[in-house]
């Protein structure tokens, strides 16, 4: 038989999907892949129950439903601060993994370069590769996780064709400043680079933090695909509904990738959803409110118990630091942590283009009650884990 990929030859299955199953195996709360454990919002609901008795169940437009894209437009026009034509700079994926990919596949030619910030969301590197690029790390030091300017511009120095962003950053929690980003924006339109965004987190955010969209710095727009989801912010993880925003000549080109990818996103889900996209922006400030809370429990209890870990700017992601507890491989460290202690969590080094066996990745999208639960379980993290 003849070989097969040699592209996709190096690849591992999600090491985050993996904990996941650990989780269960063991029947440890599952801080691992960062979905919630309470519901969506009643009003979307509500729709999805109607829509199961109406005509929604065949093909929408490829590229999304009409309504859907009318009101996505009418919500990030809000956040933004710019138009956006629903029909032009719009296309609606299965979730922001597909937007990703059609995002990366639109720009990326074999043997481009395309840089990605170290610790990134473990998809990135894989998209690049599959894509036949070439991915170029560009570390952001703990713990603000900020990245050196004369480093980034040695990356741009390569010839690369994208910079893939994420903002507010997952595992780090990091919320990049406007001046960081001004940086990124000047270097991609020096090197004429795209950049491509993964925003999903974008309403995730902690005082006195903000979210600053690259796409609405000068000079950026044109160059720019804002990649993003509604899992995060309405809690519908498995409903895989993504999007791209982007000028009209880059969302066509993207509009053809992704019919060939996906051909379209689920009609019934993107019409149940639209009640959700013309929610107010006090539903936005109780999204932020309630993330808050639930950091500041779940922070001050790793603190009670004296675990050492980062302090997220946004997103719902903690790293731990391990380095006490004797181990040499954080994956060993999560696989014991979920049959010893009963607590789900990603190793380090799977986020990390370098060398990184200390830290590990929980997350607090969770109601209450499951955060209390776990912080009692981690209180006997120093008896059951010290080698």
């Amino acid at each position: 038989m003849k070989k097969l990929s040699g592209r996709t030859a190096g690849f591992t299955d999600s090491v985050i999907r993996r904990m996941t199953r650990i989780s269960n195996r063991y029947g440890a709360i599952n801080l691992s892949q960062g979905f919630p454990d309470f519901e969506p919002p009643k009003e979307i609901l509500k729709r999805l129950s109607e829509v199961s008795g109406e005509d929604f169940h065949q093909y929408s437009i490829t590229w999304g439903a009409q309504n859907f894209r009318e009101a996505l437009a009418a919500k990030q026009k809000h956040f933004m601060g710019i138009d956006i034509d629903p029909d032009k700079e719009i296309v609606v994926t299965c979730g922001s993994t597909e937007a990703m990919m059609a995002a990366m596949m639109t720009v990326a030619d074999p043997g481009d370069k395309v840089i990605v910030f170290s610790p990134f969301y473990e998809n990135y590197g894989a998209d690049t590769i599959l894509s036949g690029a070439e991915p170029i790390y560009v570390p952001l030091t703990p713990p603000d996780f900020t990245f050196d300017e004369n480093v980034l511009e040695e990356a741009f120095r390569q010839g690369v064709k994208a910079l893939i962003l994420c903002n507010p950053s997952n595992p780090s929690g990091k919320v990049f400043t406007k001046d960081e980003l001004r940086t990124i924006a000047d270097l991609s339109i020096k090197y004429d680079a795209y950049v491509i965004t993964d925003e999903v987190y974008e309403h995730i955010v902690y005082a006195p933090h903000e979210h600053v969209y690259i796409s609405t710095l000068p000079g950026m727009r044109e160059r720019t695909i804002c990649c993003s989801s509604l899992s995060k912010t309405y809690s519908i993880t498995g409903w895989r509904l993504g999007y791209t925003i982007a000028p009209p000549d880059i969302t066509d080109r993207i509009k053809k990738v992704h019919d060939f990818l996906t051909v379209g996103a689920a009609a019934p889900l993107q019409e149940a959803v639209v009640p959700g996209l013309k929610f107010g922006q006090d539903y936005y400030d109780g999204l932020t409110a309630t993330y808050t809370r639930k950091k500041d429990l779940f922070v001050k209890g790793l603190d009670d118990i004296g675990i050492r870990h980062t302090d997220p700017q946004g997103a719902y992601y903690v790293m731990l630091d391990i380095s006490e507890y004797g181990y040499e491989n954080d994956l060993d460290f999560c696989t014991k942590l979920a049959e010893y202690v009963g607590v789900g969590a990603v190793p380090g080094s799977s986020f990390f283009r370098e060398d990184v066996n200390h830290l590990i990745r929980l997350h607090f999208a969770k109601k209450d009650e499951t955060l209390a639960a776990a912080l009692d379980r981690l209180a006997d993290i120093k008896t059951k884990m010290k080698k």
